[in-house]
């Protein structure tokens, strides 16, 4: 049996790749230990300054029943027309008896009335 020219070239590089291979294993890892840095940290180092905290005050709640335009636009999610609408919508139908009566206003939902649920109020004036 004979072997061609490619045969025995094939032949001689799986010979050098199994004798390298088992070269590379017999030998064992090589490669260099991990270098491991300590660092020394110091109590200023891990100090973070926060700022003061900032005391707001707390806003008066607005009577939805008494408040003109001005004050009524002081509240979140109310602008010139809603608070328009509110002062017509109170004249037409009397005053609110509750602060969540005030969805009966067009454009004032579930959401709006989220954002002002903390700020309203329909007490009477004193």
């Amino acid at each position: 049996m004979t072997i061609s020219k490619w045969e025995a070239a094939a032949l001689a590089l799986a010979g050098l790749f199994l004798a390298f291979t088992a070269g590379w294993f017999l030998r064992g890892n090589t490669a260099a230990a991990p270098i491991r840095v300590e660092t020394q940290r110091t109590l200023e180092d891990t100090v973070i300054a926060l700022p003061a905290p900032t005391v707001i005050p707390e806003q008066e709640k607005v009577n939805i029943n008494t408040a003109d335009a001005e004050a009524l636009m002081t509240l979140p999610g109310i602008g010139e027309k809603r608070a328009a609408d509110i002062i017509a919508d109170r004249e037409t139908n009397g005053p609110y008896r509750f602060p969540e009566d005030i969805t009966r206003v067009k454009g004032i939902g579930e959401e709006t009335l989220a954002e002002l649920i903390d700020d309203i109020t329909v007490e009477d004036a004193k």
